[in-house]
Order: C-alpha cells, then sequence, then structure tokens
C-alpha cells in the first residue's frame, strides 16, 4: 500500500502544476478572472518593471497584453520542492508576443523562470510570491509565411472567441 505523505506529495505538485497552467492560460486569453484565481489575496509578485500585489497585477497584466496581436505562454520543466504546508517552485517558460511597434508587427520572445513560494492554507494551494527572472529576449520581424501559405489554418484568437472556450462547438464536431 501507498504511503499516505507519498500521495499527498503527488498531490500537492499536481496541484501546483495545475495553478501555472492556468496562469498560463489566463495570460494567453487574457482571463483576468482565472489569471488571478491562482493567487492569495494577499500574494506579492516582483516582476522587475512591476513588484506589488498579486491583485493589482492582474489588470496591469491585462492592460499590458491587450495591445498585443497575440500570447503564447510554454511551462518546460518545473522543479517543486515540499516543506509542509510550503513549496518552492522554479518554473521554466517560454513567451511569445505579437507586438507592434511604430507600425510594425514583430515578434518578441522572453524565456525565463518563475521562483515561486506557495502554501497551502486551509487546505488549498496557491501562490504566496512569484517572481519573473527573464534569461533571454529576443525581437524579431514578425514572421508568418505559414498563414499566408496554408490561410485555412485555424488561429488563436482570446477569451470566448477561442476554440478551446467553445465547448458548445467542440461537443458538435
Amino acid at each position: 500500500m501507498s504511503d499516505p505523505a507519498d500521495i499527498d506529495a503527488l498531490l500537492a505538485t499536481e496541484t501546483i502544476r495545475t495553478l501555472s497552467q492556468r496562469y498560463m492560460r489566463g495570460l494567453d486569453r487574457l482571463d483576468a478572472e482565472l489569471l488571478g484565481s491562482v493567487f492569495f489575496d494577499d500574494a506579492q509578485v516582483d516582476y522587475g518593471f512591476y513588484r506589488g500585489s498579486a491583485r493589482q497585477f492582474v489588470p496591469f497584466a491585462m492592460r499590458a497584453l491587450r495591445d498585443h496581436r497575440a500570447n503564447h505562454h510554454l511551462i518546460g520543466q518545473m522543479n517543486i520542492d515540499l516543506e509542509a504546508e510550503v513549496a518552492f517552485g522554479e518554473i521554466y517558460f517560454q513567451a511569445f508576443h505579437r507586438i507592434v511597434e511604430d507600425g510594425v508587427d514583430k515578434d518578441l520572445f522572453i524565456a525565463g523562470r518563475y521562483v515561486d513560494r506557495y502554501e497551502r492554507r486551509k487546505g488549498v494551494w496557491k501562490i504566496a510570491f512569484r517572481a519573473e527572472v527573464n534569461d533571454w529576449a529576443r525581437t524579431d520581424a514578425a514572421a508568418d509565411g505559414f498563414f499566408r501559405t496554408a490561410p485555412q489554418a485555424l488561429r488563436g484568437a482570446r477569451g470566448a472567441d477561442d476554440l478551446s472556450s467553445r465547448r458548445d462547438e467542440l461537443r458538435r464536431r
């Protein structure tokens, strides 16, 4: 029979992994409610260019991303260390942003890590502190050759316009 502590650790790690996935989806789909749901009400964040409450970070992030034509955040390896009711994480990410500079579409790529402290309060794991550590970034001319050669390709969108948000349509397919 499995040790209950091992099962608890497995469940905690998976819950923390899900928090990062929901965080990324909240950013990509511009879903403020989803983004805010991963943080405790008193959580703090440090992104260098923004330091303060997670509660105020959510509308800041929505404003920062809303003028982008697209965003795509990808999670890499996740190192999560549990210490009873507290856990520490190092979550690797790559982020694509289609931005417009001086009227010209550009592709901004940022890669780095989220360095987090999670807490379990009243049985619920959430982010209590998150820092974004950027390891590299680059900006290139927009590269959309694929869409010119395959204009019928399904394209991502934000919020309810994205296929992943249209469950009734997916049920009928």
